[in-house]
């Protein structure tokens, strides 16, 4: 690929994949209010802040290609992000618990010339879970920095009883997706 990727987020999880397919990238993370996006529709929340992060983030070269993205969780029509306190993750996974809930990511690709916005979904089953799993889980160190609660790619894992969709959308950036639009550039 010619183009120079820049990564508009500081998200561990992005960075991984970006190395896992072996695509050198540069960081350069956003500065937003993202309480300034107060739609409770996970579509437009996802795509308002991939926008909201790629618009702030300046293109050096006329050979680079920004990457912003922004994924949340949903369920019954309620957006769940990050939990701020162990009662908040514990009622998250409670109900996500036995049933199905969806994984949005928005994503924004920006070059000089070019500019394209997209959304994948991903539906995420959870095998049903007792109180001494979920007491267990939200214990860990490992709710506290994912929306939703979980991490697909770590504890969350042993959760999960089936996905529709892009795995790797659910860890925060749909990989195949991304490399394919920026082809198109």
């Amino acid at each position: 690929m010619s183009k120079k990727i820049i990564l508009a987020s500081s998200s561990p999880r992005r960075q991984e994949l970006l190395t896992q397919i072996e695509q050198p990238y540069t960081i350069r993370k956003p500065d937003v209010d993202e309480s300034q996006i107060i739609t409770h529709d996970p579509v437009e929340k996802v795509k308002q802040l991939a926008i909201l992060k790629g618009r702030n983030v300046l293109l050096h070269h006329n050979d680079e290609i920004i990457i912003s993205a922004d994924t949340v969780v949903s369920y019954q029509n309620t957006i769940y992000e990050k939990p701020k306190s162990r009662k908040e993750a514990y009622e998250m996974m409670k109900n996500f618990s036995g049933d199905t809930h969806e994984v949005y990511t928005g994503i924004m690709l920006r070059s000089k010339d070019d500019e394209v916005v997209f959304v994948e979904k991903t539906e995420v089953e959870f095998w049903p879970l007792t109180e001494e799993e979920l007491d267990w889980y939200v214990d860990t160190n490992d709710p506290y920095d994912k929306a939703g609660a979980y991490g697909i790619q770590s504890l969350g894992a042993l959760f999960v009883k089936q996905i529709t969709g892009d795995y790797y959308n659910v860890m925060g950036l749909p990989i195949s997706r991304v490399i394919k639009e920026i082809r198109k550039f």
